[in-house]
């Protein structure tokens, strides 16, 4: 570190002439890496994936996408409506798969009817983007109300809201605002000048990455707003302890050095341990996730060479000039985390206990844990036209599992159907009319309950059982997730193990300690169960969701946020602990005792922890107002966990397990083991 030190601060002019050139050509990159992504959730291998293929190929429709339904009041008043409805559509629509209330039963309950449409889709986020529109206007000539998953969806707004630039630039004043308050000059600048040109140049290299690969759409958002709160936090902690190391009476370079060499070592570290937990994802056999993790990784890893090249140059060039007016000390020792530090270390076992036993009360909601999509209430709960059309199908009677109905691929339409139609929850099974292709027919079938729910996917799964007993092959969107969770999680130890050993290896190396690495990543799990805990308890189970989203519960988890909130919040929350634990172990090579190193670290990092929380805590919620309910579910568990681990666990639990380990923290076998002269 100390080599790269004077390398940046002797050539300060062409590294920030490189940087530049880099951010120049990264803001002309954005847009087109942004296009070039993909809407691609293939599963390929998984028989549910398969079988939706092969449906999807053989009619041009459904397979993976739920239908688009037609819902009508008072059907038997003029019977002929129904005939009406499968000419305007499939005239309107050609190539659209239509069945009507008229020709099913099962489709028609009291005063509700239902006409079920699988559209042509087109390329996109928006399968149904061109369908839509058409359907609404056949709709209101009909005197009928479009519904269903994308109907919900579109209504909702999932398809639109804030772009990122936006959402980025709503997350930049906010931590502009933190930085003011914690530098009180001109100086609050910087670290937002470092994440911008992390973020334009993994935008760059993104750009590059989709001519090889795809990557998904989600990666927009986790680049600029997850890169926003990375960025400025190394950089925030290079800069404090620059104006810190500037206070003890260094001069400007030998500062720049002085930071880069502690602090700087520390951001190395911490940016390859988050790396390392999103590098993990790469072992998943599931595309989307792959593309997730590959590219995720590319975020702490720029932000850690910007941080570690960049902001000293920049420092070393004008750096007095913008700690202006200098209206804060450049001592970081915060008088309030000095008070809880020192209380803490007293009443060390007491606060130990208190803190784990907090956190376990957080986490026990993980218990109840259900994966899946949004039930038709959570997205009803808006109020749209939509949301109610499918409130009244599913008070008649007809089925809440008719929005995501289970599509049997089959050469038996009549024995599959009867065989089905006797599961127990089954609401209905169909043989659509003119569902066939030479010697494939499509038996449709549905649950009683919503399949979002763990009634319906219970029930979703003996249909799929049954129906693959008789010699069928199942798709449609519950057969699908089924397979995701199972590719997901069926996985999910080897990538867990993967993350817990590299990141006590380098734990292991940074703080020249074995137990220091064990107890943070005991933390971190308690930490992550916490913030699943909580997160189940707001949007599955339905507290506070209306007040703090404008809707109801999702009555689920989507499947694929626990494994995503596990790569992210795994190696971010660990920044913190790495923060807190170096100061500490630092200390303590200064001579300090184990206590006094401990209260010395809570009272020098507190105030930097907490502002770098802050501003992440911040990302996340600019994240939040993304329209997708599964991205706010995901902004929810970031923020929660992030906050959970800068006040309960490195404000409280992490010092207090130090004061009670005492002189064992620092034990390490051999000639390793760390002392006060290493």
């Amino acid at each position: 570190m100390s080599a790269l030190a004077r390398f940046v601060v002797d050539r300060r002019w062409w590294v920030v002439a490189a940087w530049c050139v880099l951010a120049l050509v990264g803001g002309f990159a954005a847009p087109k890496a942004t296009a070039a992504l993909t809407y691609d959730f293939s599963l390929p291998g998984q028989a549910g994936y398969e079988t939706n293929e092969e449906i999807s190929r053989l009619f041009g429709n459904g397979g993976d996408l739920s239908p688009v339904l037609l819902s009508v009041k008072d059907p038997n008043r003029d019977p002929s409506r129904a005939g009406q409805f499968r000419f305007a559509v499939q005239g309107a629509l050609p190539g659209a798969r239509v069945s009507t209330y008229a020709e099913q039963p099962e489709l028609i309950r009291g005063d509700i009817g239902v006409v079920v449409v699988y559209p042509p889709p087109v390329p996109g986020g928006d399968p149904y983007a061109a369908a839509l529109p058409v359907l609404q206007q056949v709709a209101a000539a009909q005197g009928a109300t479009v519904t269903g998953k994308d109907a919900l969806a579109s209504e909702t707004g999932s398809g639109g809201g804030a772009s990122v630039l936006a959402e980025t630039i709503f997350g930049g004043v906010g931590a502009l605002i933190v930085l003011l308050l914690v530098f009180g000059s001109v100086l609050a600048l910087m670290p937002l000048l470092i994440a911008a040109a992390s973020i334009l140049t993994t935008f760059l290299i993104v750009w590059g990455l989709t001519g090889i690969t795809d990557i998904s759409f989600i990666v927009q958002f986790l680049l600029a707003l997850i890169g926003l709160g990375v960025a400025i936090d190394y950089a925030l902690l290079i800069v404090t302890r620059w104006r810190e190391e500037r206070g003890h009476g260094r001069d400007n370079d030998d500062a720049v050095r002085a930071a880069l060499v502690t602090a700087g070592r520390s951001v190395l570290f911490s940016g390859v341990t988050v790396a390392v937990s999103l590098a993990a994802l790469i072992a998943l056999p599931v595309p989307f996730l792959r593309s997730v993790g590959f590219t995720g990784l590319l975020i702490p890893v720029v932000s850690v060479l910007a941080s570690l090249t960049l902001l000293p140059a920049l420092l070393s060039l004008c750096g007095p000039r913008l700690d202006w007016p200098h209206r804060r000390s450049a001592e970081p020792d915060s008088k309030l985390w000095r008070r809880i530090g020192t209380v803490v270390v007293r009443h060390r076992w007491l606060s130990a206990i208190a803190a784990s036993v907090v956190l376990l009360v957080l986490a026990a909601p993980l218990l109840g844990l259900r994966l899946g999509q949004p039930t038709n209430a959570s997205l009803a709960s808006t109020g749209s036209s939509a949301g109610a059309a499918i409130t009244a199908v599913d008070s008649a009677g007809i089925g809440s599992g008719i929005t995501t109905p289970i599509e049997i691929l089959t050469n038996d339409p009549a024995g599959v159907r009867d065989k089905v139609a006797a599961v127990p929850g089954t609401a209905a099974a169909i043989t659509p009319i003119g569902w066939t292709v030479g010697d494939h027919s499509i038996v449709l079938a549905w649950t009683s309950a919503d399949t979002s729910t763990s009634e319906g996917a219970d029930v979703a799964a003996r249909i799929r059982a049954v129906a693959q007993k008789a010699g069928a092959k199942v798709g449609g969107t519950p057969a699908q997730d089924a397979d995701f969770v199972e590719a997901t999680y069926g996985n999910a130890g080897w990538v867990v193990l993967i993350i817990v050993v590299v990141t006590f290896l380098l734990l292991a190396r940074a703080l020249r300690s074995v137990v220091l690495p064990l107890k943070a990543l005991l933390l971190n799990v308690l930490s992550l169960a916490a913030a699943y805990g909580i997160t189940v308890w707001i949007w599955q189970d339905g507290h506070g969701t209306e007040l703090l989203f404008d809707q109801t519960a999702s009555g689920a988890i989507t499947i694929w946020v626990p494994i995503a909130v596990f790569a992210f919040l795994f190696g971010l929350s660990m920044d913190y602990e790495v923060f807190l634990l170096a100061r500490i172990g630092e200390e303590h090579d200064n001579g300090h005792s184990t206590d006094e190193a401990t209260v010395h670290g809570v009272a020098r990092t507190g105030r930097l922890v907490t502002s770098a929380a802050l501003i992440l805590f911040l990302a996340f919620i600019s994240l939040a107002q993304v329209p997708t309910t599964e991205v706010k579910i995901l902004a929810t568990a970031l923020a929660l966990g992030i906050i959970i681990d800068a006040t309960i666990v490195r404000g409280v639990l992490a010092p207090a397990l130090v004061a009670a380990l005492g002189e064992a923290n620092w034990w390490r076998p051999g000639r390793l083991r760390r002392s006060r002269d290493t």
